[in-house]
């Protein structure tokens, strides 16, 4: 007797097979015979006609808060994510000092943009080391698994107080005692180190975060604890200024913790080029034998402007400030007055607000979202394209976008991976063997971005629909979204439909497949906003052998765990391999 058979799918295992068509047999929380499987289960789900893959493993999030005081980590849950790495980009929640729950909240909510309100009053607080939090998150039950990761930031502020959080140097003490700290982590089931160096990172106050000049003698301390304890990944964020200092330390840190590294790459429109100096020099590093991978996106790392999120065009206008904290409908209401729509429109922006004006005067990047996002827009299609037909200044038209459907319309930006006006440069980055599919950033940027839908795009728009450019194969997609994000953070139980692996399935109606368009709700401790988005065509999400999603609503079941460290691979059962 098994306690559930998947029927008669269309099997695509995650291993890059080409999809075929049989059964999946689960007994526990494993899969027991992938085939013609024959005999009775408790529980069938007739899979006709759908595919079945693994479920998706994310390792690029930032659930830290989340993870503390919900079972739920949707959205990544509702699109088929069935693990997900949290602590990444250096910033977390342990360990940390009473006196420093402020400073890694500001650190949090600056460079992910999870709103401070919502930490403060959602975290509990009920540790200090790192794997005290673990004990946290392991007592809260989860719809899917979850894996941390140790964050520079609150590592170097735990060991040097404020020095840390000002950016001074660390004594060899103080890196020894990093490096001792990371160790004790490590073995009591961190998955890996994270650490940020990108200037891009501030914290709520516009200060540089505290890891962003760290020496290499504290570098190298670190990745000697990952030595230590023999085990986990180093997960990287920098700017790459200094190309030669920067790459060579990864190189160095790599071969000193003895364990896999990947950093964060896209294209950025300041260097459109710098993609293929930093894919030179992995090429190079992996050819000499260093575990280095790239994380990249699928699609442009997309901002959602609008007046409810956190970033539109007309935010850094003097006029704007009277009526920025309005609830959306009275804002909405002073925005239709005739004078200060003329008064916005014409007003320069305030220069403390670099970014926003950045992406103000871009409006060859903003396009209209329709039923859904078109993740690759015809630059013909933009406002400025509009505009120029019309003969008018851009601004009108992004000023009236933005009150459509009473001020809860979006405009997309790709702000990164867009600099050609397709993905041309996207699939050269997805195609090569030394990327892995990541940075979807689920639970962070709630206010601005919501590429968390990223593993999903990737079957709608690559695989099926896309019309600018060749397609991607399903079965390579899935591989690299599922087996090979998994193996990469050492996680070798999951990530593949055959026996002995964890029971981690989609059930999906590819022809229905489909992204719904960002919304915004307020959903978060203290009614925070964040971004959501829904997809159709999940007929069923499958966790540990327990449906937790079935055509997208929750069931009860909340399998899902605290994963501890590195995870080895199964062995087959005599049973799987008579079947």
């Amino acid at each position: 007797m098994y306690d559930l058979i998947v029927r008669n799918g269309t099997i695509v295992d995650g291993t890059g097979a080409a999809p075929w068509r049989g059964d999946v047999a689960i007994r526990g929380d494993r899969i027991v015979a992938v085939g013609a499987v024959t005999g009775p289960a408790t529980r069938e789900i007739d899979a006709t006609g759908r595919l079945v893959t693994p479920g998706w493993v994310d390792i690029h999030t930032h659930y830290d808060g989340q993870i503390t005081w919900a079972s739920r980590l949707d959205p990544s849950s509702t699109l088929g994510a069935t693990t997900v790495v949290v602590g990444n980009c250096g910033v977390g929640f342990a360990p940390v000092r009473e006196s420093d729950h402020d400073t890694l909240i500001r650190l949090m909510e600056g460079v992910e943009d999870i709103p401070g309100a919502a930490l403060h009053e959602g975290l509990s607080w009920q540790w200090e080391s790192f794997g005290d939090y673990m004990d946290a998150v392991e007592r809260l039950p989860h719809d899917i698994d979850v894996a941390v990761q140790v964050p520079h930031g609150a590592l170097r502020v735990y060991v040097m107080g404020e020095r840390g959080a000002r950016r001074e140097p660390a004594t060899a003490e103080e890196n020894e005692r990093m490096r001792a700290l990371t160790a004790e982590a490590i073995r009591d089931g961190a998955l890996g180190f994270s650490t940020t160096r990108t200037m891009v990172h501030r914290t709520a106050d516009g200060d540089l975060t505290p890891t962003v000049r760290a020496a290499r003698e504290e570098m190298e301390a670190i990745a000697r604890g990952l030595a230590d304890a023999g085990s986990g990944v180093i997960q990287w964020v920098s700017d790459f200024q200094e190309m030669d200092e920067e790459f060579s330390l990864v190189r160095d840190l790599t071969r000193i913790a003895g364990q896999p590294l990947s950093f964060s790459m896209v294209q950025a429109d300041v260097v459109p080029n710098q993609w293929r100096e930093l894919t030179g020099r992995l090429e190079q590093a992996v050819a000499e034998g260093y575990p280095i991978k790239a994380q990249i996106a699928g699609r442009p790392v997309g901002l959602m402007l609008g007046l409810q999120g956190s970033v539109h065009p007309f935010i850094s206008r003097p006029s704007y400030a009277a009526i920025q904290h309005l609830p959306l409908a009275e804002k909405v209401a002073a925005m239709r007055d005739p004078a200060l729509r003329a008064r916005l429109i014409a007003e320069a922006p305030l220069k403390d607000h670099p970014f926003v004006n950045s992406v103000a005067g871009a409006q060859h990047k903003m396009f209209r979202i329709g039923e859904r996002v078109d993740y690759e827009p015809d630059p013909s299609t933009s406002i400025a394209a509009e505009a120029e037909r019309l003969g008018v200044h851009p601004d009108e038209l992004v000023y009236d976008a933005l009150l459509e459907d009473e001020g809860r319309a979006f405009l997309f930006f790709p702000m990164h991976n867009y600099v050609e006006g397709d993905l041309g440069n996207v699939q050269a980055m997805i195609e090569h063997p030394d990327t892995l599919a990541g940075l979807s950033d689920g639970g962070a940027h709630v206010g601005a971005i919501c590429d968390v839908s990223l593993p999903t795009f990737m079957l709608t728009h690559w695989c099926r629909d896309r019309t600018r450019g060749p397609l991607l194969d399903l079965a390579t997609t899935v591989r690299q979204q599922t087996r090979d994000t998994a193996m990469a953070v050492g996680l070798h139980d999951r990530g593949v439909v055959a026996p002995g692996y964890l029971a981690d399935l989609n059930v999906i109606d590819f022809e229905t497949l489909e992204l719904g368009r960002p919304y915004m709700v307020h959903d978060l401790p203290t009614g925070a906003r964040r971004l959501m988005q829904k997809a159709t065509g999940y007929v069923a999400t499958i966790k540990s052998g327990e449906v937790i999603y079935r055509d997208g609503e929750p069931t009860d079941a909340l399998p899902g765990k605290l994963i501890r460290g590195r995870q080895p691979a199964p062995a087959p059962s005599h049973e799987a391999l008579a079947a």
